[in-house]
Parts: structure tokens; sequence; C-alpha cells
């Protein structure tokens, strides 16, 4: 188990300024036996040939027949129930403050877990990452397909005009083993094959295991989160870890000379914020009785979505907030004339235990006395659960574009929609939510980041 003082202050660092998260939960199991304690030197270099010598990556999943698409599909909607089911629960809390998280960062880990649990808590992870009645083998061909939608690293040779090359986003997962013990060979080749995990041996008794991971959070963040971690509980066995980067600039920039001081209306009272100006034709926008919404692209796919709640509750908003209703915002957004005006805005989440909030969403990992990863993470038989679960985001809003960092990611409608009759005006002068998603071929749009801006920060 982590100490508390870990928890509190500086594991896991998720950040949105391009888009960057990281994701660290950490692994507790009981005293090992004598015996097994003097042998790690031996379970040592197996587990090293393992991870350096043994394992070869197959290839990322590609798209290929129906069957792969409606399953995969299946899941990639699956994720987002999970996102907006995990946004509701950590924003309960956060009163009249910012909010952001990285609901993806988290999924991953869990998800690669699966690999891991035993068979009498397996079906209620599933349960919890809204992937009932999907097979373990689906998942992982699912976020296998998903890894290669939204990181396919620039390579024009499966680009489309739809679907361009997603060069800004950089997805990592690893898993840090003690030495003492030997990472299960079979998780190890899933978690490289369908994750594109990597896993090294570290001393959770030194703090070697501390520069080691912070050095892979730097590395993998480009040099946004360097101190992840001050110190592990002996008793660590393992850390498992997402990191995602993500930077991009607007399709339609904002024009800095036009950006200007006005009030925003926050829950605590008016304040300052410079508005940053949009106007003209060819807009994504949709409007009910309770939002206007509109979608920002980037230059290399995806957006984020800046939904304006008309009563002025966006922590509500997030709260009440579907993957049924983001679906309804997007197949219904329209081509609109109109004019936007959006706060530049910069929000730095506090480091979020998610042990209690993945808890009472279902996860079953935390359970001492089950230890449900007994088996399927070790070699050794030694019981095994999660002890820790932290997440951290930054998220940075400007006329250029968006830079998001973290430490702990649909086809259109076939009929095309009336335009509006009259231009819309959308001032979000007051609390708004975002939503910040990747595009893949099965899931559509695949929420990456969401948020609550309540008061800008410039």
């Amino acid at each position: 188990m982590v100490k508390k003082s870990i928890a509190k202050k500086n594991k896991i660092i998720p950040v949105v300024l391009s888009c960057l998260l990281v994701c660290i939960i950490f692994t507790g199991c009981a005293s090992k036996p004598a015996q097994d304690q003097n042998a790690s030197g031996t379970n040592a270099s197996q587990s090293e040939a393992i991870v350096e010598e043994n394992l070869t990556a197959k290839d990322l999943q590609e798209p290929t027949n129906n069957d792969q698409v409606t399953s995969a599909s299946a899941v990639a909607s699956g994720a987002n129930d999970f996102a907006f089911h995990l946004s509701a629960a950590l924003v309960a809390g956060v009163g009249t403050d910012n909010f952001v998280c990285s609901p993806y960062s988290v999924w991953l880990p869990l998800a690669a877990l699966l690999n891991a649990t035993d068979e009498d808590n397996r079906d209620a992870l599933l349960a919890a990452l809204q992937a009932s009645g999907i097979s373990v083998d689906d998942v992982n061909s699912a976020a296998s397909r998903m890894l290669y939608d939204l990181t396919r690293q620039g390579d024009e040779a499966f680009a489309t005009p739809d679907m361009p090359a997603y060069d800004p986003l950089k997805i990592a997962n690893a898993i840090f083993v003690n030495n003492d013990v030997t990472l299960n060979k079979d998780f190890a080749q899933t978690f490289l094959d369908y994750y594109r995990g990597t896993a090294m041996n570290v001393d959770f008794t030194s703090s070697d295991a501390v520069d080691a991971v912070n050095a892979w959070a730097s590395e993998n963040t480009d040099g946004l989160i360097t101190d992840i971690v001050s110190e592990f509980d002996p008793q660590t066995v393992a850390a498992i870890a997402n990191a995602i980067y993500f930077s991009d600039r607007w399709s339609w920039e904002f024009d800095p000379a036009k950006t200007e001081e006005e009030v925003f209306h926050a829950p605590g009272g008016d304040t300052a914020a410079f508005y940053m100006l949009r106007e003209g034709n060819d807009q994504t926008y949709y409007e009910d009785d309770n939002v206007q919404a509109t979608s920002l692209n980037f230059t290399t796919g995806g957006g984020m979505y800046i939904i304006l709640p008309k009563d002025g509750d966006a922590t509500g908003l997030l709260a009440s907030m579907t993957n049924d209703y983001f679906s309804e915002i997007q197949t219904g957004s329209v081509n609109a004339t109109g004019t936007l005006l959006l706060p530049r805005f910069s929000i730095e989440s506090p480091v979020m235990d998610l042990t209690g909030t993945l808890t009472s969403l279902g996860v079953p990992l935390f359970d001492e006395n089950a230890a449900p990863l007994t088996g399927g993470l070790i070699e050794e038989n030694t019981p095994a659960w999660l002890s820790d679960a932290m997440h951290k985001a930054v998220i940075e809003v400007d006329e250029k574009g968006t830079t998001a960092a973290a430490v702990t990611v649909m086809a259109m409608a076939t009929s095309a929609m009336p335009e509006p009759t009259e231009p819309f005006e959308m001032v979000c002068n007051k609390p708004f939510v975002f939503v910040l998603y990747g595009q893949t071929y099965d899931g559509g749009k695949q929420v990456l980041f969401t948020g609550v801006v309540n008061q800008p920060e410039s």
C-alpha cells in the first residue's frame, strides 16, 4: 500500500495542455515467505528476461470484419459510459471550483488488469467498465483498435480525409515490478500486444523505484510531469501506469487581436476573463432547452465540445451527463453561422485519490481480503490487490489550441440537418463544460478529458 502522504501529494498527475495523462495504480501484497524473499535475485533475472528478451509485440488491431467492429464499438461506447460515470462521481465534490480529469487514462489500466483479475471478480470489473457480457479478449482487441485509431503517429498510409493521421496524441502504458517477484508472462505478453505496455524491474524498498517511475513519467509527458511519487511503501509489488500526452492547434484559430477582457459570471461572484472571438459560417452548433454546444476541431483530428448550460450550473450538467446525451449533441449538431465568445482558461487539478470513487463504481480490485489479482499479475501465488489509485490533470486552452497532460482518451448522420434560420450567439460568460475527444473508427468520438470551467484562469 502507498503511504497516505504520497496519496495526498504526488502520485499520479494527469494534465491537460495538449492532453497529457498518466495514471498510476499501486498494487499491494501480503508479506512474502522467507524462502521467496531469498530468491529475489533469481526472480529478478527471470522478470528481466520476460520483459527484455522473450516478448515481441504483435501489430495493433486494424479494422477488419463487421463482427469485430460491432464488438469493438460496444467496448468503446462502454468506455465513454465509464468516462461520464467517473466524471459525475468526481465532480460531485467540486462545488464552485474548476475541474478536469482524464477518464480514458483511468479506463486503460483497469481494462488491462482484466487480464490479471481472478474469475470471481472479472465480471464485476467488466460491469464497472460498462462492458458486461463482453469477453476479456474482445476488450483487449477493442483497446488495441482504439490505440491504433488514436495514436497512428502520423502514418499517412492510414490517413483519410475524415480520419487524418493523429500525431499530437501519445499514449503510453507501463508496469513496474518489484525485483523479488516475477511478472506473470501471459499478462506481460497481453499487456504488450494489446496495450503497448512495457515492463521493468524496480526495488520498491529503494529510492531507485521512485526515480524510475518519475523518469518514465517525464519521458512520456515531454517533461511536463517529473515528480509523480516521493516514496513507495516497501510492501508495494507493482505499479501500473498510463500516460497520455496531447497537443494540437485549432483548425480554425482565434485571432489574438480580437481577444478582449470582459466579465465572467462565476458562482462565487463576477470576475474578469479574456474572451476569444470566433464568428462566421460553418461552425458546429447544437441547442436544446438546456444547453448550447459547439465543437472546436483540431488540425489533425478530434476536437473539443464546449457545452454551455442555460441555467449556469456546469457542475450539475457534467454530473448528469451521459454518453447517450453526448451522442445526441453530436448527431443533433448542425453547420451554422454564428458568434462564439470563449474565455481562455487554464486548469490544474489537485491530486485525486480515486480509490473510494472507483470502489463506489463497482471496481472490485481494492478488496484486500479477496486479493483479486492473486496469481494473475505475478507468478508467485502471493495475495495481491490494488492499494491505491491516484489521478491529476491539467489543461490550457488559448487562441492557438489546447495542451493537456495527465499522470494515472462515429459516423456522421446519413441525412443532412437543416441550418438554423437565425445565426446563433454563444457567450460563455458563465460556467461551462468541456469534453475533449479523439476520433476512432469503431466508437466515433472517444472521450479523453472532461471538465468544468467555473472560473477561467488566464
